[in-house]
C-alpha cells in the first residue's frame, strides 16, 4: 500500500512540475512569436515559428441546413503562429 501511495504522490509532483514548466514554455513561445515567423538557432537546438491557416465550421449552424454554399459562408479562416522544436543530431543523414 505504502509503494501505491508513493507512485500516487509522484505523479502528482510529476503534474505539477509539467504544468510549470509548460508555463513557462508558453510564455517563451510567446516571446518568440513576437519576432515574427523564421528559424532561431539555439546550440543544440532550433525553433521555426511559421504561420498556419485552418477553417473551422459552425457545426450548429451545419447541423441546422447542411447545403454546399451554406457551409462555405459558415466557414472560419483562422492563421495563427506555430511553432515546432527540432534537435540537432550529431550522425548525417542520407
Amino acid at each position: 500500500m505504502d509503494n501505491i501511495l508513493n507512485k500516487v504522490n509522484r505523479v502528482a509532483t510529476l503534474r505539477a512540475q509539467i504544468a510549470e514548466m509548460a508555463k513557462e514554455e508558453k510564455e517563451l513561445i510567446t516571446e518568440m512569436k513576437d519576432f515574427g515567423t523564421g528559424v532561431y538557432q539555439g546550440t543544440e537546438h532550433q525553433i521555426v515559428i511559421s504561420e498556419s491557416t485552418r477553417k473551422t465550421l459552425d457545426m450548429k449552424a451545419v447541423r441546422l441546413k447542411l447545403s454546399r454554399q451554406f457551409i462555405q459562408a459558415n466557414e472560419k479562416k483562422t492563421t495563427t503562429l506555430v511553432a515546432k522544436l527540432f534537435g540537432y543530431s550529431a550522425e548525417e543523414v542520407a
